[in-house]
């Protein structure tokens, strides 16, 4: 494949590893989107989170960034232990004075398996917001970023106008993308028919395998059930929503069940002739909403 013109190339770094030179070294080769794992602005929860930086080196890796590269993203956990409404508006408010063109900005969820899930069962994590400030937070996310020029394109993705991350809306909007690299997962379409494929995860393995022909462990067509709920679960993330007539083509007779007059009626989805999506309200009940609709 060759290269479009203006084509987005964008690299993830840590604070803790910025460093001038580098960031002058991945600009010269051809990078021109940064996104970096800032996560908190205080040294407290940077440490509780399990990060190797400091809120001092994290502020100086994004000035670094701004002076070296023509696009820059950071993302930020919320919802963090002990953590106040007043104190995450404080924060960002500071963030977006700092930021470029775009920010992440993440809601803290205990997920089973994770370390801190065994922390929390262990009776390990105090002072984890409730899901009513957890919502005060959400809302007041959307105010602030809003008001600083931030548009809230995806759920938890907030964009100056063109400074939308051009490959995660490849992955929202449904479209096809190559996983390659150890542990890489893509969406191909091959004859008509959209593939799944996973990588070898260990690098030795995935090298070994590269060499001998391919890296993927498996290529996998997926059926149409799995396509339809993969693009009403990623394109329901969307502030700009679905296409209707993409979802009538996918989904066939399923598209006559979806309950979009019921969940209009509640305030969760707004419609209009050509696209349906999530409201504001939808997105603070995303989860649940959209396996209602599947």
């Amino acid at each position: 494949w060759g290269l479009s013109a203006g084509i987005e190339i964008t690299m993830e770094a840590n604070p803790s590893s910025a460093d001038a030179k580098r960031f002058a070294g991945y600009r010269s080769v051809g990078v021109n989107r940064l996104s970096l794992g800032v996560q908190a602005l205080n040294d407290a929860d940077l440490k509780f989170l399990g990060r190797l930086h400091n809120a001092e080196e994290a502020l100086r890796a994004i000035a670094m960034a701004r002076a070296t590269f023509p696009r820059l993203s950071f993302d930020l956990i919320y919802a963090r232990p002990g953590q106040t409404l007043e104190s995450w508006e404080t924060e960002l408010r500071r963030a977006a004075g700092y930021a470029a063109d775009h920010l992440s900005l993440y809601q803290l969820t205990i997920e089973e398996g994770t370390a801190f899930w065994d922390r929390a069962q262990a009776g390990g994590l105090k002072g984890l917001p409730d899901e009513d400030l957890g919502a005060d937070m959400y809302l007041a996310t959307q105010e602030i970023c809003g008001s600083a020029g931030f548009e809230a394109y995806e759920v938890s993705n907030h964009a100056q106008p063109d400074a939308m991350s051009r490959h995660n809306l490849v992955y929202w909007r449904g479209g096809d993308y190559v996983g390659i690299g150890p542990g890489a997962h893509g969406r191909v379409t091959l004859n008509g028919v959209r593939h799944a494929s996973v990588a070898q995860r260990l690098p030795g393995q995935w090298i070994d395998a590269a060499e001998a022909g391919s890296g993927d462990e498996s290529l996998m067509p997926l059926s149409a059930e799995d396509v339809w709920a993969e693009y009403i679960m990623m394109g329901m993330r969307l502030s700009e929503g679905l296409d209707l007539e993409r979802v009538r083509q996918i989904g066939g007779a399923r598209f006559e069940e979806l309950p979009l007059k019921k969940f209009q009626d509640l305030g969760l989805i707004w419609r209009d002739a050509t696209r349906f999506g999530a409201t504001l309200q939808g997105r603070m009940v995303l989860n649940t909403l959209t396996s209602e609709l599947l």
